[in-house]
């Protein structure tokens, strides 16, 4: 049950101060962070089970996850340790099934919230000098020469306290890449019939991308918002 959450400093590059805790069905802890006018996990999604205590199936074979068209999860690598730490990579499926995948009080955000976020925290950077900076975390990034992106100067991320990291991805064809270098979340609102919209972080870029998920299939990571 959440108690309370933290408020942004946008001019403050100190981690916000966190509470909660957020707890989903399978008992692991979310803490929260304030940014603008949303309450935001401030880690990604860990669940292995809907809100109604339904089991999400963990995917590891290949060509299994690769002729999915119904929710599954995985590791990245199938290892459990990176699960704990970077949270699941969800396919689609799994985050729009009206069975809910988020705590209760919370959900999957869409496009357009996604959409706020990024417009504040563009608006609002701190001493990190960017909105994709200022949403990455501060370490596990690979480095980076580019001046502004996020791999570069690790120290100057996480003023909004939102701690996004290089969670990696799963191709719709099994195999994973990406881990250390970019991150990115679904979204609830579909793009086309295959695809869906994602944003996302690299280490070597300097703003918050947006795009469509070319196939729904495909592994990502969750972030989830608090209900208004």
């Amino acid at each position: 049950m959440l108690t309370s959450s933290c408020k942004l400093d946008g001019n403050n590059d100190s981690y916000p101060s966190q509470s909660g805790p957020v707890k989903d069905i399978d008992g692991n802890v979310y803490h929260t962070v304030t940014i603008g006018s949303q309450v935001w996990m401030v880690e990604n999604l860990k669940t292995t089970k809907y809100r109604n205590g339904d089991g999400i199936p963990n995917v590891t074979d290949n060509t299994q996850w690769g002729n999915l068209t119904t929710w599954a999860y995985c590791n990245y690598n199938n290892d459990a340790a990176n699960g704990t730490k970077y949270g699941k990579l969800y396919n689609w499926y799994a985050v729009n099934d009206s069975r809910n995948i988020a705590p209760t009080g919370w959900h999957v955000p869409t496009d357009a919230e996604w959409t706020t976020l990024e417009n504040y925290v563009s608006a609002n950077p701190g001493t990190s000098g960017s909105g994709a900076k200022a949403l990455a975390s501060k370490t596990d990034w690979a480095s980076s020469t580019n001046a502004g992106a996020v791999g570069n100067d690790l120290t100057k991320n996480n003023t909004t306290g939102f701690t996004a990291l290089p969670g990696g991805s799963r191709y719709d064809y099994g195999p994973y890449v990406g881990i250390g270098d970019e991150g990115g979340w679904w979204v609830l609102t579909e793009g086309t019939t295959l695809g869906a919209w994602l944003w996302g972080l690299s280490y070597d870029g300097s703003s918050v991308g947006r795009f469509i998920g070319d196939i729904k299939s495909c592994g990502f990571s969750v972030r989830c918002v608090r209900d208004l």
